[in-house]
């Protein structure tokens, strides 16, 4: 997940970014987000949640000058939903359309990517420039323990594993780890680890590791500023290219994985996820496919859910980011 621009030189860019955050005021957030849109279309009867006359909404509208980023889906069509202007979280229903208010919003915090770990009932957001890496509870929204990981850059997307907890740092060449104790027992306040990065993956200008995820025995992580992506090693840091034919991945942002396919969404070269269909080793793949809907502006990452892919609308481009609408967009697979 990366915020605007992701072009501009490395450094500079994450001072900027840190500063553009900080300075958003934070919006008031209000009553629970109700309606859903108005256009609608029929679940086809292969969907994974519901019969053919269930219907799902178009878009699912978030709060009013939230500057959403990141998004990570829960049980069943429940989704999580975070704020680049306070670090708030709102949970929802993709089938309803509806959301509330999970976790308040703190001046000076930030939620990028984000993940939510099922076994535990817990959701690990990422803060981007803040350097901190938050746990919340999924159904309450209480804080469960935060980590601040000195010297970090932008700390931008999320991966649980059954050992850990994986965040990239498109900034610094690194990961930060958060070890997972017996039964996914939490680290201690000064728990988090960092793991470098060595290998094919080389940080240059712009934003560099970003959105991350688990397949196999390895981590896949994309590197937005060259297009590539790249198996890691939980246990070392090595990384290895994966050879991927087919059309540019330049600019992709988060990764959203199921099975061997993976979704690499795009907000700003097109507003669309490339597919890419990844061999059983995970050392190479193929782009087979695009997907888009005519609602997505400046999509960053996304989830599946009940036979969709479902993108946040990052809306990097818009005047007036403080009261700007925000929705997060159903893309139809085909």
């Amino acid at each position: 997940m990366t915020p605007s621009p992701r072009s501009a030189a490395l450094a500079p860019a994450v001072l900027a970014l840190a500063a553009g955050l900080l300075a958003v005021p934070a919006p008031a957030v209000a009553a629970p987000t109700t309606a859903p849109s108005a256009a609608t279309t029929a679940l086809p009867a292969t969907g994974s949640w519901g019969a053919p006359w269930c219907r799902l909404p178009e878009t699912v509208p978030l709060p009013t000058g939230s500057l959403p980023e990141g998004i990570a889906g829960g049980r069943g069509t429940t989704f999580y939903a975070g704020s680049r202007a306070d670090g708030s979280v709102v949970v929802g229903d993709l089938r309803t359309g509806e959301s509330r208010p999970l976790v308040a919003g703190v001046e000076g915090r930030v939620a990028v990517g984000m993940t939510y770990e099922a076994r535990a009932d817990r959701l690990w957001v990422a803060g981007g420039a803040t350097g901190a890496v938050t746990a919340y509870d999924g159904t309450t929204g209480a804080e469960l323990g935060r980590w601040v990981v000195p010297g970090s850059g932008f700390l931008n997307d999320v991966e649980v594993t059954r050992d850990g907890v994986y965040v990239t740092d498109s900034a610094v060449q690194r990961l930060v780890v958060l070890p997972l104790g017996r039964r996914g027992a939490l680290p201690g306040p000064d728990g988090a680890t960092t793991l470098p990065i060595t290998g094919d993956l080389v940080y240059g200008a712009g934003f560099n590791a970003n959105g991350i995820r688990a397949y196999r025995d390895a981590l896949v992580v994309t590197q937005s500023s060259t297009g590539d992506l790249f198996r890691v090693d939980p246990r070392t840091g090595v990384s290895d290219r994966i050879e991927v034919s087919g059309r540019d991945l330049t600019g992709g942002d988060g990764l959203v994985l199921r099975g061997r396919t993976l979704h690499v969404v795009y907000g700003f070269s097109t507003d669309s996820a490339a597919v890419v269909r990844l061999s059983p080793d995970g050392r190479s793949g193929e782009v087979v496919g695009e997907v888009g809907d005519p609602d997505l502006d400046r999509p960053t990452t996304g989830i599946l859910a009940a036979g969709a892919l479902w993108l946040v609308n990052g809306r990097f481009a818009v005047a007036e980011p403080a009261t700007a609408e925000y929705q997060v967009v159903r893309v139809d697979l085909r």
